[in-house]
């Protein structure tokens, strides 16, 4: 069974979305109503914007919206999930792809989010840390040992990698204490508040309010909520769990587990980056993992600057990829660090015209 799966904040780049907008009318059409929606042209953010430009809350979880329900309605009848399942921000994202919410309700929903959000994290100083190659329930535990200040697992990326969130003070003392503990890794993201801890709570009264307003339907196959971590088909649950979501901590690894118990073998990633491939990757090794995203590859091997892929210079892999290739089939593998990233590329050159390229992540970032 196919099930699709959308990323969250964190997983933005510069140029994100732009040969969809030049090379699909419909996605051209789309982007253009967004503007409108908007009120500013944030596709000038996200194809030739700064890094700066897109961490703006107010752009950043836009943009990432509107970069994966494109992808998936670009697809046309391509796109048949049996279910869906968003990461943070991303659930807006499957649940529009599944038919729940209309295009034009979600964009307005995840804008106001995004500017709730931002409202909340100027009221309080807060922060956010991701934590490395310790068990669950010891996280929980030194979490809830941090007296007087609020301190909270915010997201269950996979086994070993959990994103805890809270005041500055709470989150600069449980650091100490995970790596004391035996954590490899605490480290704080760069992020502008509490995302996914009662820190959130006005923004979650706020958004609560837009969330009651607009109609949610019956989606064409279940969405696997963070808060639940159940396939959703009932419209007021749904609902229910959107409002739950700015406070309630992310259940990815449940999530992802429950969907392979439902009979998910196959995990097809919509939007910018690779990241959630890894993560499925780390919850379970034997389902399958693909994104469809080749301009994520492109914007990869240009950051890297020289790709050994056989030898052959980034800029000559880019035009492979680009140019239709002939003959018979070839098959290309190779991996590259990049920021404490290891990338493996796979390209495969195809009779018919076609380039695929796959690319699995071995470390994650941590989506937030």
């Amino acid at each position: 069974m196919k099930a699709y799966v959308f990323p969250g904040q964190g997983a933005q780049f510069v140029g994100m979305g732009k040969d969809l907008y030049e090379n699909n009318p419909l996605a051209k059409e789309m982007f253009e109503k967004a503007n409108e929606i908007l009120g500013f042209r944030i596709t000038d953010l996200m194809f030739a914007g700064t890094d700066e430009d897109l961490r703006q809350t107010k752009v950043t979880q836009p943009a990432i919206f509107l970069h994966s329900v494109i992808l998936a309605k670009t697809l046309g009848d391509q796109f048949q999930p049996d279910m869906t399942a968003g990461h943070s921000l991303g659930e807006f994202s499957a649940l529009v792809a599944a038919g729940a919410l209309s295009f034009e309700d979600g964009l307005t929903l995840v804008s106001k989010r995004a500017m709730a959000m931002q409202k909340a994290c100027e009221a309080t100083p807060s922060t956010m840390a991701a934590v490395l190659a310790l068990p669950d329930e010891k996280v929980e535990e030194i979490c809830a040992s941090i007296e007087g200040e609020v301190v909270v697992c915010a997201n269950y990326n996979c086994p070993g990698q959990l994103v805890i969130s809270g005041s500055v003070p709470g989150i600069d003392a449980a650091c100490e204490k995970m790596l004391a503990a035996g954590a490899k890794r605490a480290l704080k993201l760069k992020v502008g508040g509490a995302f996914h801890s009662p820190l959130m709570e006005p923004a979650r009264a706020e958004l609560a309010a837009a969330i009651e307003a607009t109609p949610i339907h019956k989606p064409s196959c279940p969405v696997y909520q963070n808060v639940s971590t159940k396939g959703e088909t009932c419209p007021e649950t749904i609902k229910a769990n959107l409002i739950a979501q700015l406070t309630a901590p992310v259940r990815w690894t449940q999530s992802v587990q429950n969907m392979i118990a439902d009979g998910a073998d196959h995990f097809i990633e919509l939007g910018p980056g690779a990241v959630l491939q890894g993560l499925v990757k780390k919850i379970n090794k034997e389902v399958t993992t693909e994104a469809c995203n080749k301009q994520f590859a492109l914007f990869i091997i240009k950051k890297v600057g020289r790709c050994s892929i056989k030898n052959v210079p980034a800029n000559l892999f880019i035009l492979l990829l680009q140019i239709p290739p002939q003959g018979s089939p070839h098959h290309i593998r190779s991996s590259q660090q990049f920021k404490g990233f290891i990338i493996t590329f796979e390209v495969v050159r195809l009779d018919i015209g076609r380039v695929a390229v796959t690319l699995r992540i071995k470390f994650q970032t941590a989506f937030f």
